[in-house]
């Protein structure tokens, strides 16, 4: 809360939430004497509270601009020249409409300055406009900040909902990671009993208060928070309850934008805003980015989801088997072996000078990071060795021991007890044939997550996803910009880049249906094109084919003439933009998903698609 805002932002809370409705309103009722009476007033009568509100900067501005349209009707009323002389006999908002709860007591202190400071600002401003001097001492009323824990306050001794209309701010960006012992009792407090909440960012609890507290009024909320809300797991979670339990509506939203602050080290952290009630709307607006640090595009919607998409209120859960006809995709296998078993290409010269014969156990091993910045790691692979064997090896046993010990002396039951076979990886997934490789974690600058075909004796780790199996057509859909659009919106975040999931992204990914021959042989041969393509750069890593700045132009090229083929399995009309993609693929995903609900276990619908 404490953090300072910039007045850019703010304005994308406040203008949505209230502001833009009053202005309009305003520019209605110009020269009608009685309404702008009435209007004066109502503005006068608004209550806003903060509850994460740090030094105070959205009441600040909020102020400001309640106070400035105040100005604007008093000279709407001042042309005909009706002003009453005393101009302080008319002045009617007032700082005591504004509520704020703050944790840090000095924030606090500031917030209250802040406040009559910019009253002060602002009754200069009326001075200068009307030509009289209008100054409020003493100072007779005050915004009511209250410092205190918001999540355990009830926010209605603060100020009561009957008085309320707005709620708005930018509570604390703290990551489900990395939320500390006294914010995790917090959120227990405030979701009273609801399980999984340990994925949930900090911020989440803000959400159900304000919730609670609409219910059955009014009152409208408008929040800035880190965009994971709206990504992976986390929807799940938090939209279920505030659509179930709360029967929330969001009414506008921001999609992902770079949020910076204008405080010394200027956090930049991919934000979203949602407007949102326990009522409907019928205008709803979706401001979107197509560069996440530029300006917004307005887009009318008929409803917003929580993936801030136009279309129907999904959820997508975890899934446990795919939902179209695919082959099944795995975690990459666990060493848990405290380092023992893995070697750098040094390492391995090394302790081949060592142990010549164990040369025949040691295997290509790669995690995301390898397969994609392209340098080279080997582990012992000690999966059919027999113990006639291992006794001739000296300098593997001595790393087999040092991995029992490792594991013996973990924290964590389920590690001690691998330490029983301490030659084998904790967990092994290493398929028998080839296998196609999706890093689990990839950075959101690339326009595709670089994926690839690896041979069956390269061991992939925990960090990769594996789909033995695969083929090239689903290797040319899952690297086309379709399911691209996907990973944007349904998959997780480590920070901004892309957490890939198999149970959220893969297995609830809808495959284009019904197919022809000819469409699946088109998406083969553009897939084979970038195979191919990618081949002619032998010395180049896929970090280096994949960035945006350093990707070869014929490799762009094959990917689009890729991208072409997947977007006509899907349909024949062009998809204009990602926005249109996703609310596409949405659609059909509810059509694909449509028989599933009406059974309580989850299977996977009848299997059309063509291999």
């Amino acid at each position: 809360g404490a953090h300072y805002t910039s007045e850019k932002n703010i304005q994308k809370v406040i203008k949505p939430l209230f502001l833009d409705d009053l202005s309009r309103e305003f520019e209605k009722i110009k020269g009608n004497r009685n309404k702008l009476l009435e209007f004066q007033k109502k503005i006068a009568n608004l209550y806003f509270l903060d509850p994460a509100c740090g030094c105070g900067n959205f009441l600040i501005i909020t102020y400001r601009e309640l106070r400035d349209l105040e100005i604007l009707v008093l000279q709407e009323l001042n042309k005909t020249g009706q002003l009453v002389t005393d101009i302080s006999a008319i002045i009617q908002v007032d700082v005591n409409q504004f509520a704020g709860i703050e944790y840090d007591e000095f924030a606090v202190r500031v917030a209250e300055v802040a406040m009559w400071l910019i009253d002060h600002q602002m009754n200069i401003k009326v001075s200068n406009t009307f030509g009289q001097y209008f100054l409020r001492l003493p100072l007779k009323k005050a915004a009511k900040i209250v410092n205190g824990n918001a999540l355990r306050i009830d926010w209605e001794e603060v100020i009561s909902k009957e008085k309320l209309n707005f709620i708005l701010g930018n509570p604390p960006f703290v990551g489900a990671m990395i939320i500390n012992e006294q914010q995790r009792n917090d959120m227990a407090y405030v979701f009273d009993g609801e399980k999984g909440i340990g994925v949930l960012d900090y911020v989440c609890a803000w959400y159900i208060k304000a919730a609670q507290i609409i219910q059955g009024n009014r009152i409208r909320v408008s929040f800035v928070s880190t965009n994971s809300i709206s990504q992976g797991e986390q929807v799940a979670l938090l939209w279920n309850i505030l659509f179930q339990k709360y029967q929330l509506k969001i009414h506008f939203a921001h999609r992902t934008f770079k949020w910076s602050n204008e405080a010394k080290g200027n956090a930049a952290v991919h934000c979203v805003i949602i407007g949102f009630g326990s009522f409907n709307i019928t205008n709803k607006i979706l401001f979107d980015y197509e560069d996440i640090q530029g300006e917004s595009l307005v887009v009318q919607s008929n409803n917003i989801n929580p993936y801030l998409v136009d279309g129907s209120d999904i959820i997508i859960y975890n899934r446990s088997f795919p939902l179209s006809n695919i082959p099944l995709m795995r975690f990459g296998s666990m060493p848990r072996d405290g380092g023992n078993f893995i070697l750098t290409e040094p390492e391995k010269e090394e302790f081949l000078k060592l142990e010549p014969k164990a040369e025949k156990w040691i295997r290509p091993y790669t995690g995301a990071q390898e397969f994609i910045n392209g340098y080279s790691r080997y582990c012992l692979w000690l999966l059919d060795i027999s113990p006639r064997d291992l006794k001739t090896l000296p300098e593997v046993i001595k790393k087999v021991d040092k991995v029992k010990n490792f594991r013996l002396k973990s924290k964590a039951a389920s590690t001690r007890k691998f330490a029983a076979t301490p030659t084998l990886f904790c967990q092994i997934a290493q398929p028998e044939t080839n296998y196609l490789l999706v890093p689990r974690v990839s950075s959101e600058r690339r326009k595709y997550i670089p994926i690839g075909f690896m041979n069956k004796n390269v061991i992939g780790n925990d960090q990769v996803l594996l789909i033995p199996n695969a083929n090239l057509y689903l290797f040319g859909i899952l690297t086309s910009e379709m399911h691209m659009a996907w990973v944007k919106y349904v998959c997780g975040r480590l920070k901004s880049d892309y957490r890939y999931s198999k149970d959220i992204v893969y297995n609830n990914f809808p495959f284009p249906e019904n197919i022809t021959d000819k469409q699946k042989q088109t998406v083969e041969t553009c897939a084979q094109a970038v195979l191919d393509t990618r081949g002619k750069y032998p010395d180049s890593s896929l970090a280096d084919l994949y960035d945006p700045l350093t990707m070869p132009p014929d490799l762009l090229k094959a990917h689009q003439k890729l991208d072409k083929a997947v977007d006509l399995c899907y349909r024949p009309q062009p998809f204009t933009s990602e926005l249109n993609r996703i609310e596409y693929l949405f659609e059909l995903y509810e059509k694909l998903t449509a028989p599933l609900l009406s059974t309580s276990k989850q299977k996977t619908t009848k299997r059309k698609n063509p291999q």
